[in-house]
């Protein structure tokens, strides 16, 4: 299993040369399975440099799965490439949304005045399924959903292939149970062993007084989960849309310290746009 982040910003696509490090692209996560099918998981402004490779590429079928539908996970659909080209198929799964909520989420944005070309009009052959709450696979790939503690609801998930699992929880409050969400207990069993976790970390824990129950964990949380889950690497992710490249080091290095102090082996990173990993 091949894993590439497009883009792992919170909030908002954001540019300048505070942020040439990590990237200022909202979320969009590509996993390749052995046999090179595509997983897509959200269409933030990330999605759209994804799109452009995938039109150099041999594949012409991909799988679409959502974390949620706020606007930074999906604000760059409309830009996907391929869903202007003939001989595409674009494999859309509804879950974790109720039935044809994501014809009806992309025909809305995707409608002028908002947008000049509508969802229907698009040229490539978009399928819509249903797989429900429970596991299902793509291709090698098993997946595993469960639901966000986030506002609005929304679904991590964990991929597992050849035994080897990434687990992938952005917009997951750990310090607060949201309608629908889960307890951190419940995250600790779900991540336990994953070779790679990549968890929201929005805020310092300086900062979360202030943004409590907003849907965003602490950088020091994630790693607490990471390591309670006995996880090998750890990677922070829906960076705030104010945080500069040097402010995700210094919270990387506080992040590292920590781990030693501890006397623990879990590696710790924040995940950049570009950024790849192979399970």
């Amino acid at each position: 299993m091949k894993i590439k982040c497009w883009g792992s910003r919170g909030s908002i696509p954001v540019s300048g040369r505070e942020y040439l490090k990590y990237g200022g692209d909202t979320t969009c996560m590509e996993i390749q399975s052995q046999n090179g099918v595509t997983i897509i998981v959200d269409a933030g402004s990330g999605i759209r440099r994804l799109g452009n490779q995938l039109l150099e590429s041999q594949s012409q079928a991909y799988h679409i799965l959502f974390t949620h539908a706020h606007l930074d996970h999906i604000i760059g659909f409309p830009f996907f490439k391929p869903l202007h080209c003939l001989k595409r198929k674009i494999n859309m799964y509804h879950s974790p949304f109720h039935e044809r909520f994501v014809d009806r989420m992309f025909s809305d944005i995707m409608t002028p005045p908002y947008f000049p070309i509508p969802c229907s009009g698009s040229k490539a052959n978009l399928v819509f399924i249903e797989p429900g709450p429970a596991p299902f696979d793509i291709d090698s790939v098993h997946i595993e959903p469960i639901p966000l503690s986030h506002p609005n609801g929304g679904s991590g998930y964990k991929f597992t292939e050849d035994g080897k699992t990434f687990v992938f929880l952005t917009d997951n409050e750990l310090g607060y149970i949201h309608p629908g969400g889960k307890s951190s207990d419940a995250y600790r069993i779900f991540c336990e062993g994953a070779d790679l976790l990549i968890h929201d970390a929005e805020y310092t824990p300086a900062e979360y007084g202030s943004f409590g129950g907003w849907g965003h964990s602490t950088y020091m949380d994630a790693l607490q989960l990471a390591m309670d889950a006995d996880v090998s690497r750890v990677g922070f992710f829906h960076t705030n849309q104010e945080r500069t490249d040097r402010e995700v080091d210094d919270m990387v290095g506080q992040a590292r310290q920590w781990i030693g102090a501890q006397n623990r082996s879990t590696k710790c990173l924040a995940v950049a746009a570009d950024m790849e990993f192979e399970l």
